[in-house]
């Protein structure tokens, strides 16, 4: 929990006993000293016996005594009675009419834990009153400060392209306690929580926390600028796990639903919302911060019910500038649509920042791995096809399909796909990559990122440098005839045939290729090398 989620809406009874105005007529709490930290709404003088008909709740209530009663039973009743209209305090002035205040009157504060205070001293309730409600609307106005530094942090990353997500992040940070963007309908958008102190994640997961209390959560409505089933967009739940539900938390929330009300005015942002939030949780689960067991009850909050049946990981990444920041909400919903057809259980995320589509997809008994890989394929091109984003200068999405396994295979599978994705960017354009067979692709891959870029390109350089230097400055390049010659496992008359020369031509370009690189291209090794040092210049910088 941050330090902004500890403010107080109003003073408590303590402070206002700490304040000179009531300090100077000496209080001493008498009754309810374990109520002190109530919340003074507002401070009433009077000496009526009804008073307590007067009253809302919340008040410190200042009097001489004169309308307490005589009698132990009247004083008593009159003691329910603000107990009852659930006041802050009452504090009374000895002198006037008592010197002492009644037995009686003191035990039935104790026995309503109603705060009880007599003064030994007199002080003018007019300053009083005026010290109290000056304090009062100094805490509001330092309230309204705090809500209005949180919607200006919240336009901040608008204006530096974030969206709702992050708008949502930053409430929970505020607040201390997760939180959730609901649908009309009560379905979830996206679930946020607050970091722990470390800067991860917090403790309690807001999915699951919103599935448990948001009976009990702060609903703040998001406004759709229409009338009946138009009136409100989505609903903003504060859920109150870390620490109640403070007045500066609400405040803050209100004025962030009027933020995310023109955010999402823009077409379909509620779904691409709850794309990112299902993304979250498969990112998540990916990396280890959601465990095999909690995973199950998550998904069915997000709609994906496999039942008994294996999960089959599925990653689809999409070329660097695609898509845009505004067609992200276009295409999840695209995607959704066509993976409809294939009528099997499909958990779809999306993924911005990492240009990544991952998918949890059910493999149903009996059902052929390849099969239902090729049809979720063909609806992920479909869908980016009506988003508008298959261009014809730009390079075709990449989708790699993980091994089915259980939950507890899941998040590794999920990884194990993302990574060998980026791997395969720049392979020949296959329908889909079996992320199994990839494995060389990956290695390679996690050589250039974890810094062994260097020895890749020497690597590259001792095996294939020449042959690249003679192509750089030859009419005919000989890098393609060693490509399709490694391509047909060495089968020169396929080799010709894909390359549409003749056979004698094909001889005396691998005749050069063995020249230029001192080597022998019918040698096992020498081929393992050379097929392994193609690979190799895809993830270097060297062309």
């Amino acid at each position: 929990m941050g330090p902004e989620a500890k403010i107080e809406a109003e003073i408590t009874v303590r402070r206002a006993l700490e304040l000179p105005a009531l300090r100077r007529g000496l209080p001493e709490v008498l009754a309810g000293g374990d109520r002190l930290d109530r919340t003074v709404r507002w401070v009433h003088a009077g000496e009526v016996p009804h008073i307590a008909s007067l009253l809302k709740g919340g008040e410190l209530l200042l009097t001489t005594g004169l309308g307490l009663g005589t009698r132990p039973s009247e004083q008593r009743a009159f003691i329910r009675k603000l107990a009852d209209r659930e006041i802050a305090a009452l504090v009374v002035e000895l002198g006037s009419r008592f010197e002492s205040l009644p037995s009686a009157l003191v035990e039935a504060a104790r026995d309503c834990g109603l705060p009880l205070i007599q003064l030994h001293r007199e002080v003018p309730y007019v300053t009083v009153t005026e010290a109290i409600h000056t304090e009062i609307i100094n805490s509001h106005y330092a309230l309204l400060r705090r809500a209005d530094e949180i919607l200006r942090r919240c336009t901040d990353v608008l204006l530096r392209g974030g969206g709702a997500p992050e708008v949502l992040r930053l409430l929970a940070v505020f607040t201390g306690n997760p939180l959730c963007l609901e649908a009309p309908d009560g379905s979830p958008l996206y679930a946020a929580g607050p970091e722990s102190d470390d800067g991860g994640p917090a403790d309690a997961d807001p999915l699951l926390a919103w599935e448990g209390l948001r009976d009990t959560g702060v609903r703040i409505d998001v406004p759709g600028g229409g009338h009946g089933p138009d009136a409100v967009r989505a609903r903003l739940v504060l859920l109150p796990v870390n620490c109640p539900v403070a007045p500066v938390h609400r405040i803050a929330a209100e004025r962030a639903a009027d933020l995310l009300a023109v955010v999402m005015l823009q077409s379909r942002q509620e779904e691409v919302l709850a794309a990112r939030g299902r993304g979250d949780f498969l990112a998540d689960l990916a990396e280890g911060r959601i465990s095999a067991a909690e995973a199950p009850a998550q998904a069915r909050l997000l709609g994906f019910r496999p039942g008994a049946e294996p999960v089959l990981p599925v990653v689809m990444r999409l070329p660097a500038g695609l898509p845009t920041p505004g067609s992200w909400a276009l295409l999840a919903q695209a995607l959704r649509e066509e993976l409809a057809a294939p009528g099997v259980p499909v958990l779809l995320g999306v993924r911005p920042v990492e240009g990544r589509v991952p998918l949890l997809v059910a493999l149903r008994a009996g059902q052929d791995r390849a099969a239902l890989a090729d049809r979720i394929a063909e609806a992920l091109r479909a869908g980016v096809v009506r988003a508008g984003l298959d261009r014809p200068t730009a390079h075709r999405p990449v989708v790699v399909v993980g091994a089915p396994g259980d939950w507890a295979a899941a998040g590794p599978g999920l990884r194990h796909a993302a990574e060998a994705a980026a791997a395969a960017q720049g392979l020949p354009e296959q329908s889909w990559y079996d992320a199994r067979r990839l494995d060389i692709e990956l290695l390679l891959w996690r050589m250039r990122e974890h810094g062994e870029q260097e020895v890749l390109t020497d690597f590259v350089e001792r095996a294939i440098g020449p042959l690249l230097a003679h192509d750089r400055g030859a009419r005919q390049p000989l890098l393609p005839t060693l490509e399709a010659y490694l391509a047909s496992a060495g089968r020169k008359a396929e080799t010709a045939r894909d390359l549409n020369v003749n056979r004698q031509t094909l001889y005396d370009r691998l005749a050069r290729i063995a020249q230029l690189l001192g080597t022998d291209l019918d040698d096992p090794q020498t081929v393992l090398g050379l097929r392994l040092a193609l690979r190799a210049r895809r993830h270097t910088d060297k062309p």
